[in-house]
């Protein structure tokens, strides 16, 4: 997790900044730099170190507070905390609450935390009329974390009912456990598993490792360093994740709907495009379809969503993300796979640390110091 307030940064060695121009790279092939759609961000909401979000029933937005609140926002504001986990829960280095989810058809509801002794823990709650049943929580699943930093933790109800989970490499830096690439650890990975098949879940017959005795059957996707957050587009179902880089790139990885998962995103031999340290470039890499370098303020992407909204026809099918430490959204029209454009939207979203994709496809920004905007037609 990103994890900065005003006054001060607790980003560990995610942050490097240095000049005003944040430059961009299409990796495979250069995008070519388009008129961006014309919006502003209104704020709706100030919530506490909003971290997380989701649509919710009713047409609501549900938001999760890095120390361990879940509030409801409707057409009448933000209201109190309907769960709160505060004492669950610890926030020190880029731990807290990190995620929230709502199954299909609202009936369960899913949270994504570290627990007080760091260990990276999702639970989940059954839903009636709407509002949670607190005694019906029950742990899903659990990993530990040996440092404090690249927990992950975002987590997602796919286009096929089921729930995806996102762990970072473990932490410190240049994964010193070699976890991105080690199919026996649940850490660096995307996850994909069925929390209503079995007791505590069930895996999906045909997540890619099953028949792998030497990797864990959980996994989806893998060489991952720290996913902080990624998405599913409402309309095509393909998966876009914002892998927050070591040193020198950030990158934003794709699969298609059509994918049967297994993919290898390369970290720690490959950050980017590029090798790592001398790393040698895995054979079944997959590389990403758009990555930045750090010459600017850019030093720790944070991926969004393709806009599927309808206030704003110049958006829409492009994937919008950000940059925690830049703070400017920008653009991504995708096209086969390929970027074949990139766009500044000229407005800055400040310690942008997660996106949120209400059930109309409108699009909200969440910046850490407590601001919740909305991304509007300008």
């Amino acid at each position: 997790m990103k994890v900065r307030t005003r006054s001060s940064a607790v980003i560990g060695t995610i942050c490097l900044v240095a000049s005003l121009a944040l430059t961009t790279a299409s990796a495979g092939e250069s995008a070519v730099p388009r008129q961006a759609a014309k919006v502003v961000l209104t704020e709706v909401a100030t919530a506490q170190n909003p971290s997380a979000g989701t649509a919710g029933p009713g047409g609501t937005v549900w938001l999760a507070e890095r120390a361990g609140t879940v509030r409801v926002l409707d057409a009448h504001g933000l209201g109190e905390p309907v769960l709160d986990i505060s004492g669950d829960t610890t926030t020190d280095g880029e731990r807290g609450l990190l995620g929230i989810a709502f199954d299909k058809r609202f009936a369960h509801f899913y949270i994504s935390y570290t627990n007080l002794e760091g260990t990276s823990t999702v639970d989940e709650f059954a839903v009636r009329n709407g509002k949670i049943r607190p005694d019906t929580r029950r742990t899903v699943l659990t990993q530990t974390q040996p440092y404090s930093n690249h927990n992950g933790g975002d987590i997602k109800v796919g286009p096929d009912g089921y729930l995806y989970i996102a762990f970072g490499d473990g932490g410190s830096g240049g994964d010193p456990h070699g976890n991105g690439q080690n199919l026996g650890t649940l850490l660096g990975k995307v996850l994909r598993i069925d929390p209503r098949g079995g007791k505590p879940y069930a895996i999906p017959p045909d997540n890619p490792f099953v028949d792998d005795p030497n990797a864990k059957d959980e996994i989806w996707a893998y060489g991952l360093r720290n996913p902080w957050r990624f998405s599913f587009d409402a309309g095509t179902g393909d998966l876009l994740i914002g892998d927050v880089g070591q040193s020198d790139w950030e990158e934003i990885d794709w699969a298609p709907a059509d994918s049967k998962g297994g993919e290898n995103y390369g970290w720690s031999q490959m950050e980017g495009s590029h090798p790592f340290r001398g790393g040698t470039e895995p054979a079944n890499h997959v590389p990403p379809i758009h990555e930045y370098d750090r010459t600017g303020l850019g030093c720790s992407v944070t991926g969004g969503y393709v806009y599927r909204g309808k206030a704003i026809r110049g958006l829409k099918g492009q994937y919008v993300f950000s940059d925690y430490c830049d703070g400017t959204l920008r653009s991504l029209r995708i096209e086969n796979g390929k970027v074949t454009a990139v766009s500044d939207l000229g407005v800055n979203g400040g310690e942008v640390v997660s996106f949120v994709q209400g059930g109309n496809g409108e699009l909200y920004v969440l910046d850490l110091g407590g601001s919740v905007s909305r991304i509007d037609p300008a």
